[in-house]
């Protein structure tokens, strides 16, 4: 045995609903004994937390430099779905987020992406097929199956989606849904193929319902999608031992895993610098709800269901743990991975690490031509952003039309946006949008879920060309353009993910994010809720690189009817 260090504290023994005052002997990064005390000590020690999904490229940082930040929320592990830079690079981006987090202390997770694409209906630069999910499967690193988000394809027996949820079955490992809206017997469908989770509830009906057949559900509260809110009662409803068998280390402590965890899916960088898991563990508690159970849903229930090495404050554990000043505030003091400090009083103490450049990016600048659109007679279907969703609704109005085009009509806060493939030259696609509040200049991104070719909205089509040049000639970024503005943040990794320091990303996006709200924006998270625009799985009407899409009926469509 090496070295061995304590640490006094009052220890919070979630899996036994216990507090009492102690110490912890650490040796080897393990817990090698915990002894009480009778002296109560000013601070507490508690399991570390875990964000139980979530796509690390939409923090804009690389899992090193993910890890950097979030240490510093308590966060030592995150369940990741490298689904972004899969559908950008495939099984290479797979293994460029494995590399690169095992470069820093915090666990990282992953599970092999079950739709990429995301569905047939858009251009991704990879494809991942059943072959290469059992590939996946069979590494040590891969702990999942992840989101299945084509349900109508689980729904209808698609052959591929069937054979990987059945590898998943074979090596023993858990199956994450996405599923939104989904309920009635086409959930019962979805539900006894073997998914066990779903994040995209955005009622608590919904919630209730998919609970009741046996899914964990997941409280995301992200950049976008925003739904803590709506779902929290499910901590005071629900018991936290389900009927349901969790996958992994069930039963440890007599305790079986509850039926919700935290995620925030989706979270850029301005708000990740902010806070993690942490603000809705605070929130909850804000609410009256009750430490344990919390404190379960936060650091438990993630490593129960998924069976993560992670430590629970156990003889034998990995001495994973937080030092938090109350269990008020819970202000994270210290952050402990594998015996070792990783941050401490609101500074990362891990360093910088270096991440190299991959990226996908093959097409010419585009022309102010490619976005004009010939008007007819009718209406058009428009795209309604709701705010704080992912879900849109469809609107049927009639187009404003100058000189025989339809364009931006301003008055009725309707804008043309366009998505314009990154992989290879063909035609964008042209739609319009409704709620995002622009009254003059343009917005445009290299990344739109899932496929991420460049997605970009904007007051005339001068000024969309122009945002989308930016994104071609730096092959990835976000960018916003005025008449005497131009503000661009690169993403040079996949086109999703940059390499310098969290704190220049978060400092740059927020510019980029204030630059947009000076432009007439309201939304919470512009670029986010763009990035949405373009993802089919999600209802009710989204526009790919193929066309305007509609998400209930599983087809494309018309602009004009």
């Amino acid at each position: 045995m090496g070295e061995v260090k304590t640490v006094h504290a009052n220890i919070v023994d979630v899996l036994n609903s216990e507090i009492y005052p102690g110490k912890l002997e650490i040796a080897d990064g393990k817990i090698a004994d915990i002894r009480r005390e009778s002296r109560k000590q000013e601070t507490y020690i508690i399991p570390g937390f875990v964000d139980s999904h979530v796509h690390i490229e939409s923090s804009m940082l690389p899992p090193s430099e993910f890890a950097r930040v979030a240490a510093v929320h308590g966060t030592v592990a995150v369940v990741s779905d490298p689904h972004e830079i899969a559908n950008v690079l495939g099984m290479e981006g797979i293994r460029y987020m494995i590399e690169n987090a095992k470069t820093v202390p915090v666990k990282f997770f992953f599970g092999a992406p079950s739709c990429v694409p995301a569905s047939p209906f858009e251009t991704s630069g990879a494809s991942i097929g059943p072959e290469q999910v059992e590939e996946l499967l069979k590494m040590d690193e891969i702990k999942y199956l992840a989101e299945v988000m084509n349900f109508p394809a689980v729904i209808n027996g698609d052959p591929d989606i069937h054979r990987k949820i059945g590898t998943a079955k074979k090596y023993g490992k858990p199956i994450d849904g996405h599923a939104p809206g989904l309920m009635g017997e086409n959930l019962e469908k979805y539900a006894s193929a073997g998914i066990s989770t779903d994040h995209e509830c955005f009622t608590i009906e919904e919630a209730r319902e998919k609970i009741r057949l046996g899914m964990k559900v997941m409280i995301r509260e992200g950049s976008a999608a925003r739904n803590f809110d709506e779902l929290m009662p499910l901590l005071k409803d629900h018991d936290e031992n389900p009927p349901s068998p969790p996958f992994g280390k069930g039963g440890l402590g007599g305790f079986s895993g509850g039926s919700c965890m935290f995620c925030s899916d989706d979270i850029h960088p301005h708000e990740l610098i902010k806070g993690h898991i942490n603000d809705l563990v605070k929130r909850s508690l804000e609410q009256g709800l009750d430490l344990m159970k919390v404190l379960k849903v936060a650091c438990l229930n993630p490593v129960l269901h998924y069976g993560l090495d992670v430590g629970l404050l156990r003889r034998g554990d990995d001495a994973d743990f937080l030092v938090v000043d109350s269990l008020d505030n819970l202000q994270v003091l210290k952050t402990y991975i594998g015996g070792e400090i990783v941050a401490a009083e609101g500074r990362s103490l891990l360093t910088k690490k270096p991440a190299k450049i991959v990226n996908n990016f093959n097409v010419g600048k585009s022309k102010v031509k490619d976005f004009t659109l010939p008007g007819k007679k009718g209406k058009i279907n428009v795209i309604e952003a709701i705010a704080g969703q992912l879900m849109t609704n469809k609107l049927v109005i009639p187009p404003k039309i100058v000189e025989g085009n339809v364009v931006s009509d301003l008055e009725r806060d309707i804008l043309k946006i366009v998505v314009v493939n990154r992989y290879r030259e063909a035609q964008a696609a042209t739609g319009f949008v409704k709620n995002f509040g622009l009254k003059k200049g343009a917005m445009a991104a290299s990344v739109a879920h899932d496929s991420h070719n460049i997605i970009a909205t904007g007051v005339t089509d001068e000024d969309i060309c122009r945002a989308v040049n930016l994104i071609i000639e730096n092959k990835g970024g976000l960018s916003a353009v005025a008449k005497d503005t131009e503000m661009f943040l690169p993403l040079p990794i996949a086109g999703l993910m940059s390499n310098e320091d969290y704190s220049a990303v978060a400092e740059k996006y927020t510019l980029m994010d204030s630059t947009v709200r000076a432009f007439g924006s309201t939304l919470h998270a512009p670029f986010m809720t763009l990035s949405f625009m373009a993802l089919p799985v999600i209802p009710r009407i989204k526009l790919t690189d193929r066309g305007l899409f509609d998400g209930e009926k599983f087809g494309f469509m018309d602009i004009f009817t």
